[in-house]
């Protein structure tokens, strides 16, 4: 595997961002926090980069950082956002890390080689233990989940899915 990096938003260009994003039109995109809504490219990096301290959380959101996999080149092969602390909502449903690997990507191992980065930087941020959901029907994220040590604690059904909940011990 060709030498991969794990950079924050200010190391991306915004062409290879939008050539990211646009590759998802035919499905949700993952991480939530690379949603635009509405805004363009450099409000969204600003107020991505604001998240990462508290005080600048809107309310119900917990500070974050994301993280993207890229080649060196520059070209975008994934997305991770990392919460090092939950709140109720992403205690059911969203957990500690939030990941996600180009459609045109996947099926080649960067799933499995991202995660194995975040978890690394997690440990170097003092976390002990992570939690990853995935929907049940996301039998490759699952798996990914399950290849780094994720280990299933149970399902809870929400709108008609079911939501795994995995912790891994790092």
């Amino acid at each position: 595997m060709e030498l991969l990096n794990l950079v924050p938003v200010e190391a991306i260009e915004p062409q290879k961002f939008y050539d990211y994003i646009n590759e998802w039109e035919n499905e949700k995109l993952v991480p939530f926090a690379l949603r635009l809504n509405g805004r363009d490219y450099n409000e969204w990096k600003q107020e991505d980069i604001d998240r990462r301290s508290k005080e600048n959380c809107p309310p119900g959101i917990v500070p974050s950082l994301t993280l993207f996999l890229v080649e060196l080149d520059g070209n975008i092969l994934g997305t991770v956002n990392i919460r090092r602390y939950l709140n109720e909502n992403l205690e059911k449903f969203g957990g500690h890390i939030g990941y996600g690997i180009r459609p045109s990507f996947r099926g080649r191992g960067y799933g499995k080689a991202q995660l194995g980065m975040t978890l690394k930087m997690c440990r170097a941020f003092g976390m002990t233990k992570v939690l990853i959901t995935c929907d049940k029907s996301n039998i490759a994220s699952a798996k990914i989940i399950q290849y780094n040590g994720g280990v299933l604690e149970n399902e809870i059904e929400e709108e008609n899915k079911i939501i795994q909940r995995y912790w891994i011990e790092i």
